[in-house]
């Protein structure tokens, strides 16, 4: 992802995690006369999504992130598939106590226009960048856009993280992307060592 982004400054580049997400991004492009690259995500085309009543109409703003899990102890930005694994990692953390505020950026450029992610980071104080992108690609791209850019660092009460795929190409098989991408379990170990730095009598660091 961070090749494209930077190969193609000028052009739009649009990440949704569903295929009605996708189809807002397409009728929002339609209507324009500026170039975009729509990423789907493949996983999608085997799930259900839900059907606009409006779906030759519906529209997704450029530049808008969408929160789409409420939560006051750690803020995850992300896009895309892992939005989906960030979901299961965010109930799994909520049965011990940790509430994750989870925002799906949906457009990485143009990128949150209007600081979404740091409101979020004022009220939470953590933020875990996660996407299944190259390390130091697009989680680093988030990172300077909302530590840097947007002031974030002055909110923050431990030092902001990334997860993302490993450092070589996807392993081929069935469990090839779960070894090779981030899961749930790894960012629930992230976030709890997050935790732990506030709370460590209540959350036990894991290795």
């Amino acid at each position: 992802m961070a090749g494209i982004m930077n190969l193609v400054r000028g052009i739009y580049i649009c990440v949704p995690r569903d295929a009605t997400q996708a189809s807002g991004f397409y009728n929002t492009m339609l209507q324009s006369d500026d170039s975009a690259i729509i990423v789907e995500v493949l996983n999608a085309y085997r799930k259900r999504a839900s059907l606009p009543d409006n779906i030759g109409e519906y529209r997704i703003p450029l530049g808008v992130p969408e929160i789409i899990r409420q939560g006051t102890d750690v803020t995850v930005a992300t896009y895309g598939a892992c939005c989906a694994i960030a979901q299961e990692a965010a109930a799994q953390l909520h049965g011990i106590g940790i509430e994750v505020e989870l925002i799906d950026v949906r457009t990485l450029l143009p990128f949150d226009l209007h600081g979404m992610i740091l409101s979020s980071l004022k009220k939470t104080n953590r933020i875990l960048f996660l996407d299944e992108d190259c390390p130091g690609g697009a989680t680093a791209y988030m990172m300077q856009r909302a530590i840097e850019e947007q002031g974030g660092y002055h909110w923050l009460d431990c030092a902001p993280r990334t997860l993302s795929a490993k450092e070589h190409r996807p392993a081929y098989g069935s469990d090839g992307d779960y070894f090779s991408k981030p899961n749930r379990e790894q960012i629930v170990r992230v976030i709890c060592n997050m935790i732990h730095e506030a709370q460590p009598e209540r959350f036990p660091e894991f290795y």
